[in-house]
């Protein structure tokens, strides 16, 4: 939310500016600017009021020469508030704009196909296609966090391709539905991609199948499904079920089960997949997290077992990291000789290109390693941040920013709390 409200007041901001130069036609004048500024600034973070603000607006000024930047915020605050009439208001008059929003492609789609009608499938189908173009060609950032980048590419060519299911059987096309679902399902397999699938089949009266898929639907293990996801697919399932065996659900049991089976073995390869491109996917102990080195190679912590561990998460983009190294490089010298005890500069970096040319330009030496979902796992939230593990691999301090003159001492002496306790309960 902070996002959009940061861009209304960057956009105000421009706008004053510019009145500075040279004037283009039209411009709105600097009491319209000054009192945009007031009312977006007194919204402060909330979608609603962002949106009553520039309404109002705009009502005062009809005309304004503003108009077309109010409303690329207008449509944006609609989404965030999940307010469908108030997307189609905004956002197909945005989209002629800025036809590759992506995030307006998803929210149309999505809110047509909640409207309902074969008048709004037809458009929807269009904003999904166009959807689902942008996403396969957009490249998957390769680095940081692969499993969520990956996570977020598959479930929005999932979301495009599921959209495209929805249309299609509203608009009556029952195979290229039942084709999309099912691509939808390849893509990301959940519940409303089994759920859209099993209606397709359906449709073309293929009960057998539609029962399999509907099954799916039932028992897949996704968590976005609701309660009431789950009681509409166990109940519409019985209908099936009970056309196909005249009235009974005997055996229907076993369908259910084959069912999980199915899912299962198709999620467990889906993290399977997953696992080969991050070796931390489920796992919640930061001591037997294995980190990527810089140059090459891996460093599992589970062979630091039995050692205190000092975690550096830093940034080439912090300007705080760069006045703390220096400082980590005293501390490490007063402990210098001891073996129960690492130093693990943890580099946060999303382009882990810029990591070695910015080490060679500051002339810093030492291993770095690359943070592949530690960070999220410790709930760093800001860089730079410093935390002990102790022998256990416990933790048992955490420093969050750049501490100045007081840092030096304050990490001495909390390393050394961490190696007396260890020693002192003779943890291994």
């Amino acid at each position: 939310m902070r996002v959009w409200l940061t861009m209304a007041l960057a956009f105000v901001a421009a706008s004053q500016h510019a009145s500075a130069q040279p004037p283009v036609p039209p411009v709105a004048s600097e009491a319209e600017k000054q009192e945009l500024a007031q009312a977006v600034s007194e919204a402060s973070t909330s979608g609603y009021d962002i949106i009553r603000a520039l309404e109002t607006h705009l009502r005062k000024y009809p005309v304004t020469p503003l108009r077309p930047e109010i409303l690329g915020l207008l449509a944006k605050a609609s989404v965030d508030t999940s307010d469908n009439a108030r997307i189609l208001r905004y956002g197909e008059p945005v989209l002629r704009v800025t036809p590759n929003d992506v995030v307006l492609l998803d929210a149309l789609s999505r809110a047509l196909l909640t409207v309902g009608g074969k008048d709004q499938a037809a458009r929807a189908l269009d904003y999904a296609k166009r959807f689902e173009d942008y996403v396969v060609r957009l490249p998957i950032p390769q680095g940081y966090d692969p499993v969520k980048n990956q996570e977020d590419h598959d479930r929005a060519l999932a979301r495009a391709l599921l959209y495209q299911a929805r249309a299609k059987n509203i608009l009556g096309d029952y195979d290229e539905a039942r084709r999309k679902a099912a691509l939808a399902y390849i893509a990301y397999p959940d519940e409303p991609s089994a759920r859209e699938w099993s209606e397709a089949l359906e449709h073309q009266a293929k009960h057998a199948e539609a029962i399999q898929r509907r099954a799916d639907a039932f028992t897949i293990a996704d968590p976005r499904a609701t309660s009431e996801d789950r009681a509409a697919d166990r109940k519409k399932l019985g209908e099936l079920f009970r056309v196909l065996h005249g009235g009974s659900e005997a055996g229907l049991g076993e369908e259910i089960l084959a069912a999980y089976d199915r899912t299962a073995e198709t999620m467990a390869k889906r993290r399977a997949q997953l696992r080969d491109m991050d070796p931390n996917l489920g796992v919640t102990d930061p001591g037997r997290f294995t980190l990527s080195v810089l140059g090459g190679g891996k460093l599992n912590l589970a062979t630091l077992r039995g050692k205190v561990l000092i975690f550096d998460f830093w940034a080439t983009w912090c300007v705080p990291c760069r006045a703390q190294h220096p400082l980590y490089e005293e501390v490490k010298k007063r402990f210098n000789g001891r073996d129960d005890l690492v130093f693990l500069a943890v580099n946060t970096d999303e382009d882990r290109d810029l990591v070695k040319p910015f080490m060679e330009s500051q002339q810093w030496t030492g291993d770095v390693y690359y943070d592949i979902g530690l960070l999220r796992l410790l709930s760093v939230t800001s860089i730079p941040t410093t935390v002990i593990l102790d022998k256990a691999g416990r933790i048992v301090s955490r420093m969050n920013g750049f501490a100045g003159e007081t840092f030096v001492g304050q990490l001495t002496t909390r390393i050394q709390a961490a190696l007396a306790a260890t020693e002192s309960t003779g943890a291994n």
